[in-house]
């Protein structure tokens, strides 16, 4: 579930659209709503719309919106047996499935509306009619068709035609119909899972933390935007202690208040830290043999890059100095001339 910010507001008073979509079917429900609902007009939203139409989840993937991380909102769904799934700051690839809906969304009102665009909240259940009778990517199939068996009718189809199989409402036939078609939408979506995998494992290092190791972590100008106000300051810092691996991609650190950002961060984020070598040094920004640099316990390598000004602070000392003898020396020249 994810939210679309920024509308005109209607005449309902309306500025924002509720995104929820079903992870095995791709139906989505586009619910209008204002962007100053607090977690309990959510969740009225979404008794009223989703589980009043499909039952209880078994689990809800979101980002870490303040309404999703409020203390009722975790109670609500603790107490109902729903386990909450949040995705990692500046990291959408978690919820990306809603990421795309959001755009493809947008997409449909721009072309629907036109010039009157305070008028999107009237178009909205079309849009969303249309979005869930056409044909998915990923399933091969329309999201009516996985989770009723059959597309609905349109204007189109009242037309005086024989009836297709699509339509045939005998029993035992419409069943194995929609076995057929739930068995396929799977397969379906584990072949592009897995091409989505395969694209996004790409130059990838595979890097696994325990509770107590030591990592880099690297600054995103997003997430750390005061941090990395200049491009002379450092991307990286550190380093910090793995409190709890959450998955093999999510990881807790001891991240000092200071920071006042969430200390749940990407595995792409983080980088070993050889607790035995120079406490001072930075391992990835050294150079020498290449065999030692960024090894892990499962025999990956890393080449990150991180500027560390601590590691490189005799050379820049040095450098210094060099430059201060050779401006002496043009000063004595000039001098003497």
């Amino acid at each position: 579930m994810d939210f679309v910010l920024g509308l005109p507001r209607t005449k309902r008073g309306r500025d924002s659209i509720f995104v929820v979509v079903d992870r095995f079917s791709k139906m989505a429900h586009f619910i209008p709503c204002h962007k100053t609902d607090d977690a309990s007009h959510v969740a009225d939203l979404f008794f009223r719309e989703i589980v009043r139409l499909h039952g209880m989840p078994r689990t809800i993937v979101s980002d870490r919106d303040a309404k999703f991380l409020s203390y009722f909102w975790k109670t609500l769904w603790c107490k109902l047996g729903t386990k909450l799934l949040f995705s990692t700051t500046c990291h959408p690839q978690t919820d990306g499935q809603t990421e795309v809906v959001n755009r493809t969304l947008s997409t449909l009102l721009r072309a629907i509306i036109r010039k009157n665009i305070k008028t999107w909240e009237e178009c909205l259940p079309h849009v969303e009619f249309a979005y869930n009778r056409a044909v998915h990517s990923a399933t091969k199939f329309s999201p009516f068709e996985i989770v009723y068996g059959f597309n609905p009718l349109t204007p189109l189809d009242l037309s005086p035609l024989p009836l297709t199989e699509h339509v045939n409402l005998d029993g035992k036939k419409k069943a194995d119909f929609v076995k057929q078609i739930h068995e396929k939408a799977r397969l379906n979506i584990e072949r592009r899972t897995e091409q989505y995998a395969t694209q996004a494992n790409k130059g990838r290092r595979q890097l696994v933390f325990e509770p107590g190791d030591w990592v880099w972590l690297h600054m995103r100008k997003e997430r750390f935007p005061a941090k990395r106000r200049s491009k002379l300051l450092p991307r990286g810092d550190g380093p910090f202690q793995v409190l709890e691996r959450i998955n093999d991609n999510a990881y807790k650190l001891d991240l000092p208040g200071e920071y006042n950002v969430s200390a749940t961060f990407n595995v792409t984020d983080l980088s070993p830290f050889d607790v035995g070598g120079d406490l001072r040094a930075n391992p990835f920004q050294e150079e020498g043999n290449d065999g030692d640099q960024g090894t892990t316990s499962k025999g990956s390598r890393s080449s990150t890059n991180w500027a560390s000004y601590e590691s490189t602070s005799k050379e820049v000392q040095g450098c210094t100095q060099r430059t201060h003898s050779r401006v002496m020396g043009s000063s004595k020249f000039v001098e003497a001339h």
